[in-house]
């Protein structure tokens, strides 16, 4: 038996609502990924909100598996999968659902730093779970030396969030403060959430980010992927390069990203101490957006995220997100396209199976 308590607490100077989960009776030791799934199964939950929290917790058990060396199905949770975790994974995935929330979007997800204390022992601030759930999100450290994000949360993001950057455009409805147990001093350690007006099906979103660029012809081929994912886990949106030819005849690239202006500092740091530019080019460019939104796929291996984008009031179009497809790939072994088209068969199955329910 579970009962929730809710109170109004201080964080700095911030009022929150804390949520505290009261369990009387019921699960309090570690359970396997194939328990909570049967779990899950015989509940009396929606199957939208069914298939998104086992997507959530098999994101949870193949970051453990990974961090801890054992395959997923042998995972057995300790923090993360008693019974108050099924309440705040499960709670929060309906209280997204009641709200009607059609898209979510996060700024950069700050881990903390310092240490922590496990199950496991004593680890680095992010903890090794989290490090691999952030792979591909933009993450940084700042505060107090304590853990800032649990993999719960990460993971409860990863599956709803579409997009993490600056704050879009948005009409608000409502905005509301969450707290944890945690209060630091001289931190306002509190989670806030917006609530907007949803664009119509197709209209498309202005925002204005920061276009950086600089020319190299004197930097080793082999630094480039660094250079780049430096640059995405910097907060960069985007980053490409282009071949040119540059003066005097030489061959060069341009390398070119996107990035919010708050954290242009940050992909300069990068673009100075990795690469042997000496000056770049920033200009304000203005985006137009599609509204889009995740929804998750069962593929043999994992899950995978499907990154979909309204057209127009009557059509959409999609794509398996890649980094969930590569690190399904890297750990079963199979082709990363026969993943890639597993993907997108199962979210074309899946959305002629709603049409067809609501013919």
């Amino acid at each position: 038996m579970v009962t929730l308590r809710k109170r109004r607490v201080q964080r700095g100077a911030i009022h929150a609502t804390k949520v505290d989960v009261v369990i009387a009776t019921g699960l309090r030791k570690p359970l396997s990924l194939r328990r909570i799934h049967a779990i899950l199964a015989a509940s009396r939950l929606s199957d939208k909100i069914k298939q998104q929290s086992r997507a959530v917790f098999d994101l949870l058990a193949e970051a453990e598996g990974h961090a801890h060396r054992v395959a997923k199905d042998h995972v057995h949770f300790h923090e993360v999968v008693v019974l108050d975790s099924f309440v705040d994974i499960v709670g929060g995935l309906i209280g997204c659902d009641l709200l009607g929330v059609t898209r979510v979007t996060a700024s950069p997800v700050n881990v903390g730093t310092g240490m922590l204390q496990s199950a496991h022992g004593i680890l680095p601030a992010p903890g090794p779970a989290v490090a691999i759930l952030a792979k591909g999100i933009p993450i940084y450290s700042a505060g107090p030396a304590r853990e800032l994000t649990t993999p719960t949360g990460l993971a409860l993001l990863r599956i709803l969030t579409s997009e993490f950057g600056p704050m879009p455009v948005m009409t608000t409805t409502a905005i509301g403060y969450g707290a944890g147990d945690a209060d630091p001093e001289g931190w306002p350690n509190a989670l806030r959430v917006f609530l907007a007006r949803s664009s119509s099906a197709g209209t498309r979103e202005r925002d204005r980010v920061l276009q950086v660029e600089t020319n190299l012809d004197d930097v080793s081929p082999q630094i480039y992927e660094h250079v780049m994912e430096q640059l995405l886990s910097r907060g960069a949106l985007d980053v490409t390069l282009a071949p040119v030819i540059m003066k005097r005849g030489r061959p060069g690239v341009v390398l070119t990203c996107l990035v919010a202006p708050a954290l242009l500092d940050q992909v300069l740091d990068v673009l100075f101490q990795e690469t042997t530019a000496l000056g770049v080019r920033v200009g304000e460019v203005m985006r137009q957006i599609l509204p889009r939104r995740f929804m998750s796929v069962k593929v043999p291996g994992g899950v995978v995220r499907m990154k979909i984008a309204d057209v127009n009031e009557t059509m959409t179009k999609a794509a398996p997100e890649y980094l969930d497809c590569k690190r399904i790939a890297e750990r079963t072994g199979r082709p990363l396209k026969t993943v890639l088209d597993d993907a997108a068969l199962a979210y074309a199955k899946r959305r002629a199976a709603r049409t067809t329910g609501r013919r």
